[in-house]
């Protein structure tokens, strides 16, 4: 398996780790899904934050305190919607992970994990998000040596099948 790399199926908000992903929305709000748990979770002082922020585009992360979570900080990246694959969709999820992990070694933190990004209410077909995940962060790995450990996080099980899916198609070269 790809080092550093780990798939954990579990509940992302109950994780002890430098920073958390959410796939949030543009506004940066809160909503539903992955978004509505890690705001729930981390209390209404992450909302306030959020609101200083003022929003971040498709494709981009920003990053907040955790507040009440156990993760030190929470990356906020807005994935796209999925509209057939036509309109950048995966070139804009490409770059969250790119932007998320840039943030994570501009603030010198050594463990993060992601959500399946926009594969909730987003739409995005679940293996072929999975396939961007694993190849954007194996990639990063390749070239990167700050970060200790990056988890895939999988709520259900299909979602994690779908990542150690990915993996199998990385490590046999069918994922560049």
């Amino acid at each position: 398996m790809i080092k550093r790399l780990k798939i954990l199926r579990d509940d992302i908000t109950r994780l002890e780790v430098d920073a958390i992903v959410n796939a949030a929305n543009r506004s940066l709000l809160g909503g539903g899904g992955v978004d509505g748990a890690i705001h729930a979770a981390a209390g209404p002082e992450l909302l306030v934050a959020c609101r200083r922020i003022g929003g971040c585009a498709t494709g981009e992360a920003v990053i907040t305190p955790g507040f009440g979570l156990p993760a030190r900080f929470v990356i906020h990246t807005v994935g796209p919607i999925w509209r057939g694959g036509k309109r950048s969709e995966p070139e804009l999820l490409a770059n969250c992970y790119r932007d998320s992990l840039r943030l994570a070694v501009e603030h010198r933190l050594r463990t993060i994990a992601f959500p399946a990004i926009s594969t909730g209410v987003y739409g995005y077909p679940l293996e072929k998000a999975a396939r961007v995940a694993v190849r954007e962060v194996a990639s990063f790995l390749l070239a990167d040596r700050t970060l200790r450990e990056v988890i895939l996080v999988a709520f259900q099980p299909e979602t994690s099948q779908a990542y150690w899916d990915a993996v199998a198609a990385w490590e046999a070269g069918k994922l560049v």
